[in-house]
């Protein structure tokens, strides 16, 4: 298996993985909110340090070295994500759950160009990916027994590995052999993902280091992707859309869809998009695109109003609202 190059992934692999089993092992749980609303819940006064887990690696507040257990700050150091400020110590990383799943992600406040980011639109990205793994469309018989001998997917942007395990997880449970791509142009998303990958007990994802599919090779039977949209004065790479209005790269992606995508792949893309004057400048584009190359697809709205902090900014100043959608896109059989 060709993963990422050895360095690009950091030293602390087995670490990692050991800090999510202990986690599991107690029962660690978090939902992990938009910056804006956590920054509300940590700003209050009860909230200034940590007592227990999920306020350390969750809200990832400071906590004292004597409140945790030894063994857990032995193993944050070996991990190298424990950082001593002033009287205190502060985890250098996160950790969300989805279902049963844990996933680590970078620490709050995303503030690095190479920050790997969680929030609402990963638990956004999880519902569309799980919806579509247990349609009628794709676990139909009909579907199932026309699917080629070993199906192909490619987690584009993958981030913490969202996208990727849980394909590989519906796709293992329906018994589906298949081959599994997670890209990203990230070295350290890359790094997390591969721990998240590995305490989840996945074997058959491929990790690597792309610009979109430049380095990854062959065609694929879907492709899935949660990329950045909106538009960032620093250009952060987890967070920066690109264009006018932060749609370059979901039409980016629209484009890899058609040009590898194998007849009856599938595009599954949720992202955001900027409505101005009731005008959906990404649809219009991506519908244009999809209509040349002989798609079918369907795109649903399914939030109407998220990020509304960012009309404040000069980017959007003529926007209505971002909206969250889902295009959904196939390539006809030939």
């Amino acid at each position: 298996m060709n993963l990422v190059n050895e360095k690009t992934v950091i030293d602390n692999q087995p670490q990692l993985t050991e800090l999510l089993a202990y986690l599991k092992i107690n029962n660690y749980r978090f939902i992990t909110i938009s910056p804006a609303s956590h920054e509300i819940v940590n700003s209050r006064l009860q909230n200034s340090v940590a007592n227990n887990l999920i306020e350390i690696f969750g809200w990832n507040r400071l906590f004292k070295r004597e409140d945790i257990d030894a063994a857990l700050f032995d193993l944050m150091q070996l991990a190298n994500i424990a950082v001593k400020v002033g009287d205190y110590w502060k985890s250098q990383l996160r950790v969300s759950s989805i279902d049963a799943l844990l996933f680590l992600h970078s620490a709050y406040p995303t503030l690095g160009n190479e920050a790997v980011f969680f929030g609402p639109d990963t638990y956004r990205f999880a519902n569309v990916v799980q919806q579509y793994l247990a349609s009628k469309d794709f676990i139909s018989r009909d579907f199932i027994s026309n699917l080629p001998p070993t199906y192909r997917a490619v987690d584009i942007g993958t981030g913490s590995g969202v996208g990727a395990v849980l394909l590989a997880l519906a796709l293992t449970e329906l018994k589906i052999e298949s081959e599994i791509v997670a890209s990203d142009i990230n070295s350290e998303a890359l790094s997390l993902a591969r721990a998240n990958i590995n305490a989840a007990a996945i074997h058959n994802i491929e990790l690597i280091q792309s610009n979109l599919l430049n380095t990854v090779a062959g065609s694929f039977d879907l492709i899935v992707a949660n990329p950045p949209y909106l538009l960032d004065k620093t250009e952060r790479a987890y967070r920066h859309g690109g264009g006018q209005l932060g749609a370059d790269l979901s039409l980016a992606i629209v484009d890899a869809a058609i040009e590898r995508l194998n007849p009856n792949g599938t595009l599954l893309l949720y992202t955001g998009v900027a409505i101005v004057n009731g005008h959906d400048a990404f649809l219009a584009a991506a519908a244009a695109k999809l209509n040349i190359a002989g798609f079918t697809y369907q795109y649903v709205e399914i939030d109407p109003d998220i990020f509304g902090e960012e009309l404040n900014s000069e980017a959007y100043h003529m926007a209505d609202r971002i909206a969250a959608v889902v295009l959904t896109a196939r390539r006809q059989a030939t």
